[in-house]
């Protein structure tokens, strides 16, 4: 049995609003590079001050000397991971806590508009395009961004099928798309999440052209 699910209903209910565990954010006033010893100074600072404790309470909760927490928080000194240890368990927070804002080299990929390298074999048919809006490479190499356009009806639609988990935001027209057991009716600002063993793929194109953004997540090992 089909279920079609029309993403125009319950528009106007009430938002579900999810609290992340752990914020994205960073502080404004956060030192970040390789300065390991500012960015863990100012990480402790600021939890000691949030509790609202004087170095003395804090050192002595933490277990080291008064001295010693001042020449943290001051970036006097490099700490061990045994001293991390420490002042994480005494901070009530995750090692990785004490780390944010620290970084390496990252890379990145910039796509100018209508540049992305065009993937072929894929499904490709009359009328379906398939842009890459970039990779990375090594072990970052799990994220493939594709803008898909659809210009014209094909006589067969595409179906596919793969790991990983695939995530659909709607640009542009109006399209049924299925998932599985189900059907989606996707305009423009819907989104769909879904996993990608699931047979899925577009079944009726009702406005076009269409584009959306299709945004894969591959399992560690798995090529796209």
């Amino acid at each position: 049995m089909t279920t079609v699910v029309d993403m125009e209903a319950g528009r106007d209910d009430a938002r579900r609003v999810v609290h992340q565990a752990t914020p994205r954010e960073l502080p404004v006033d956060v030192p970040t590079g390789n300065d390991l010893e500012r960015i863990i100074g100012f990480h402790v600072r600021r939890l000691r001050l949030a509790e609202g404790l004087g170095v003395a309470e804090m050192a002595q909760r933490i277990g080291i000397s008064k001295a010693m927490l001042s020449k943290i928080e001051n970036a006097q000194t490099s700490c061990s991971l045994n001293m991390l240890a420490k002042l994480a368990t005494g901070l009530d927070v995750p090692v990785t806590s004490l780390l944010r804002g620290a970084d390496t080299r990252r890379d990145a990929v910039f796509t100018p508009d209508g540049q992305g390298a065009t993937i072929v074999g894929r499904g490709t048919s009359a009328g379906h395009d398939y842009e890459l809006l970039g990779a990375l490479r090594g072990s970052n190499k799990r994220i493939e961004p594709v803008l898909v356009t659809l210009t014209a009806e094909s006589e067969a639609h595409p179906r596919f099928q793969h790991p990983g988990t695939e995530l659909l935001y709607m640009l542009s027209g109006d399209m049924i798309y299925h998932h599985a057991e189900s059907e989606y009716r996707l305009r423009p600002g819907d989104s769909l999440l879904l996993d990608g063993e699931g047979v899925h793929g577009p079944v009726a194109m009702l406005e076009l052209p269409i584009r959306f953004l299709s945004v894969t997540a591959y399992p560690d090992g798995v090529d796209g």
